[in-house]
């Protein structure tokens, strides 16, 4: 090490701090690596080397680094009023002008924003208030809400069991009750024999399966990721929002879109919900809503639910920072820069295509076996024989392999199990994802090299 500093954090993080998602005695054994400065898609370590965020932090750092636009919308805010709570018939100027500037970019008929810290509370919030909904309707009975097998929705007690994640469900007795799963729509991992189109129908009909399993009776919502980010950026088939849609026509119960990691730019539209033409009762935000730069999540809830819970008296839920002026005040500027600097736009007509053009280049790579994305958002699919979509041995830990190349060579791109995925700044010029996608080249080399030494 040349920092000295780095050794003195590193036993900090030993003795002291407890790490998301973590092993915690293997942290401790390696030492956490120490982040300590942001710029537009860079960050630097303790140790002054330069990297390039492929992931934007966690799927949130829409902008980029070192935006003095938003330091200084906190700062404001902090000097004119730094916290008010927004229980007790009260509010503040930022929490109502931040929920008409989202009200005005969701999709039509969304009108109204509960504010929350993260997309998990976000997400708690939702069960909350689905069941508040069919109970103020007079159908208590409507409790059990559908998820699928591999989504990601925070991990709280109730995000976590809302999700599909079954590694997250083995610890904490997950999921709660009333909460099912079904199939994803993971075509290259899972869709077999089956070509796309079918698989993509296939696993829609799972859901109308579900819910006459249940009981319409019983079943309050849906919700489900436009594309799981988390799960490994699955993309569904074409066929497949379509027939969601024709499902959801049929029966009386909720969809709810979880838009924390879609929302706010990623696809190239304001919302997942655009990109496929959705219709959602409620979606669930956070992440690109303040670029990372303060916690927020939300809740956006239509005209639909609305006028059902606005005539069903107290909705005894709430959060001491729901709507904090200060992270509204962030997230008003920082949807202002997306809106004025033409940043969704440059997403879905010039650096969306750009990035998927030269990803794309990586599927003769001898172990991607299919190279996907939409937008900013993209999956590399780690493989031993193309044609079968044959996977390496688990224990073989690929994904791991590729990750370590990159976490060596100034690369953040992410491992989930062996597809390796990227996210990166909203942003990201041209020249950059060059620089990303020769990098993320460099270390698929690097990760065959190794694999083929073992041999």
């Amino acid at each position: 090490m040349n920092n000295p500093k780095t050794a003195q954090w590193q036993a900090m993080s030993r003795d002291h701090h407890l790490a998301p998602f973590s092993d915690f005695k293997q942290l401790a054994e390696q030492g956490p690596r120490i982040i300590t400065k942001g710029e537009g898609v860079y960050l630097w370590d303790s140790e002054g080397h330069k990297i390039l965020d492929g992931m934007a932090g966690l799927w949130c750092m829409a902008v980029g680094y070192g935006r003095e636009e938003l330091v200084q919308a906190a700062s404001n805010q902090m000097r004119e009023l730094a916290f008010y709570n927004t229980f007790f018939m009260t509010a503040h100027p930022p929490v109502l002008e931040l929920a008409k500037a989202i009200s005005d970019l969701a999709p039509a008929g969304m009108n109204h924003v509960f504010f929350t810290g993260s997309g998990s509370e976000g997400n708690d919030t939702m069960l909350r208030l689905v069941r508040h909904y069919w109970a103020c309707k007079g159908q208590p009975n409507k409790k059990v809400i559908i998820g699928r097998i591999n989504g990601y929705h925070g991990s709280t007690v109730a995000g976590a069991s809302l999700g599909g994640m079954k590694f997250m469900h083995e610890q904490g007795d997950l999921p709660i009750p009333g909460i099912v799963h079904i199939p994803q729509p993971y075509w290259f991992g899972e869709g077999g024999e089956m070509s796309p189109e079918a698989f993509g129908i296939w696993a829609a009909d799972q859901l109308e399966a579900k819910i006459l399993e249940v009981g319409e009776e019983n079943v309050a919502a849906f919700i489900a990721e436009p594309i799981q980010g988390a799960g490994g950026v699955i993309i569904p088939p074409a066929s497949y929002w379509p027939r969601i849609k024709e499902i959801l026509a049929k029966y009386d119960i909720l969809f709810v879109a979880d838009e924390v990691i879609c929302g706010f730019g990623r696809t190239g539209e304001w919302f997942g919900s655009d990109y496929y033409d959705l219709a959602p009762d409620m979606m669930t935000i956070a992440k690109g809503l303040t670029s990372g730069y303060v916690p927020m999540g939300g809740l956006i809830v239509s005209d639909k639910v609305f006028a059902v819970i606005n005539e069903g008296g107290d909705f005894n839920h709430g959060f001491t920072y729901s709507g904090h002026p200060v992270a509204a005040a962030v997230g008003l500027e920082n949807l202002r820069i997306l809106k004025e600097e033409g940043i969704v736009e440059a997403v879905k007509n010039d650096t969306g295509p750009y990035l998927q053009q030269r990803l794309g280049e990586l599927a003769a790579h001898p172990l991607v076996g299919e190279v996907r994305g939409v937008g900013l958002l993209g999956a590399i699919e780690l493989v031993q024989d193309k044609a079968s979509r044959k996977r390496y041995p688990s224990e073989a830990g690929v994904g791991m392999i590729c990750r370590s190349h990159c976490f060596s060579n100034g690369l953040i791109m992410r491992a989930v199990g062996d597809t390796m995925i990227i996210a990166p700044p909203l942003v990201i010029s041209k020249a950059e994802i060059d620089e990303l996608v020769e990098k993320a080249r460099q270390c698929l080399d690097l990760t065959l090299e190794q694999l083929q030494s073992r041999k």
